[in-house]
């Protein structure tokens, strides 16, 4: 449902949410031709309380558990305020919308979790309490704790939450994958849930493996290798490990590939061998490689705009050794500079990520030599070329949307360290992924939701 605004919406609007970015970036050099602040409008954040989830049929001992990761993704999404401590008398089966309106409540979500043959059903309500109703309510499927879904079903239902009270997507059903160095020098593919939990790795060939991107459906990476001693371009089924290769007819690096929203085709860059080039491949028949690009400089890291009929991707086409953002479309043709270039400054702007949602596109990049990395967000859609700078401390390196089209993932180093951490555009607020790693090139996948409730259907059947 749209939630229209509320009294405390038009009281709190002015001075709840200043742009995070403003404030903390007066005193940063600013890229040429680039605003300061966030990539969206500020919004709202209605405060949220969560009754703590009963239990019954046996559902008792899971149901804290089941609660603890719905409350932490809802946090994570940077769109509630939650309230962090509830007084003891309103816990109960009714629900008293006057006394929550009195806390200054906008939303308040109940749950129940009930034993159901070999799992769980989760029962959740979300209530509005400003106009005293249940807005939307749900049942979701939860399997045993030892299952490898039970928190992935968790998230499904946050996600859910979400979709009830914004109508816009969740990223809490969701993982990340990552190409990480090991102590042997080697580096391997893994994997880790939206909320840091699950790490796990996905390759183990014993040498460098790179620029992983997930399929339309969340079932497979593409990604590029040197596990026969050249960079090829590999695909792996994550469900049933089989393995296969993008044929390698021209010599050149094989590298940066990603998927075409049909999930049948993929591009990547085929650089060296005396021209380079971009290529799309239909992996799913095996056949039919074509080209995009061919010139003597390298096109690199390309991505496609969720309709699939534009191409986004780095270059050093200008002929002055350092790379830029570009846009083309599909078919070829030629492209058009979407990075903050001013000719005469040594700007340096790579790794361009399409959104799924808005025609936005994230990269980083730096304006001087000897600066830190930062990430910026250029606005393609609409004859509307704003580019906005997201981040302005420590290293930040190869951002990655979610699939809300609201956060990014990104690799770098901060006060905490080096790893991974997740950025809002929205609030600019950041968290840590995962820390004491040293993580390149993450790339988030899309919803993993429809992929996990169809393999809960055949489980429990």
């Amino acid at each position: 449902m749209n939630r229209r605004a509320s009294w405390r919406s038009v009281l709190l609007l002015s001075v709840l949410l200043l742009p995070v970015g403003t404030a903390q970036a007066q005193d940063v050099e600013r890229f040429p031709g680039v605003s300061l602040g966030l990539t969206y409008e500020t919004r709202y954040q209605p405060p949220l309380a969560i009754l703590p989830f009963t239990g019954r049929f046996g559902g008792q001992e899971v149901a804290s558990r089941v609660e603890a990761i719905i409350a932490r993704d809802l946090r994570y999404s940077n769109r509630f305020v939650i309230m962090d401590s509830l007084p003891a008398n309103v816990v109960g089966e009714e629900v008293d919308y006057g006394l929550w309106d009195q806390m200054g409540v906008d939303w308040l979500l109940t749950g129940r979790v009930e034993g159901s043959g070999e799992g769980y059903v989760l029962v959740l309500e979300l209530h509005d309490v400003v106009f005293r109703e249940v807005a939307d309510q749900g049942r979701f499927a939860i399997p045993r704790q030892e299952s490898e879904h039970f928190r992935m079903a968790s998230h499904i239902a946050s996600d859910a939450v979400v979709w009830w009270a914004f109508e816009e997507p969740g990223m809490a059903a969701s993982r990340i994958a990552f190409s990480r160095m090991g102590d042997d020098g080697n580096q391997e593919l893994w994997m880790v849930d939206s909320d840091g939990e699950n790490l796990r790795r996905i390759t183990n060939f014993g040498t460098t493996t790179l620029s992983p991107d997930w399929s339309p459906d969340g079932r497979r990476v593409v990604y590029s290798s040197y596990k026969t001693g050249l960079p090829r371009v590999y695909e792996l089924n994550l469900e049933t490990g089989e393995e296969r290769q993008v044929p390698a007819p021209r010599s050149g690096d094989y590298i940066t590939p990603s998927y075409h929203p049909d999930g049948e085709r993929v591009v990547f860059s085929v650089v060296g061998g005396g021209q380079s080039g971009l290529y799309t491949y239909n992996i799913a028949e095996g056949c039919c490689m074509e080209s995009l690009t061919q010139s003597r400089w390298e096109d690199i890291s390309p991505r496609f705009s969720p309709s699939g009929d534009r191409i986004t991707f780095n270059s050093n086409r200008l002929g002055l050794g350092v790379p830029q953002i570009y846009t083309m479309s599909a078919s070829g043709g030629q492209p058009q500079l979407v990075s903050p270039f001013i000719y005469g400054q040594p700007s340096y702007f790579t790794s361009p990520d399409w959104s799924a949602v808005g025609d936005r596109i994230a990269f980083h990049g730096r304006a001087e030599r000897g600066q830190p990395y930062q990430i910026l967000v250029a606005e393609v859609g609409g004859g509307n070329n704003r580019v906005v700078q997201l981040t302005f401390t420590g290293r930040n390196e190869d951002p990655s949307w979610a699939p809300d089209g609201r956060h990014l993932v990104a690799s770098g180093e901060r006060s905490w360290g080096r790893g991974l951490f997740v950025v809002d555009a929205v609030t600019g607020n950041v968290r840590q992924l995962l820390t004491g790693v040293r993580a390149q090139v993450p790339a988030w996948s899309p919803s993993l939701a429809p992929r996990v409730e169809q393999q809960l259907r055949t489980t429990s059947h």
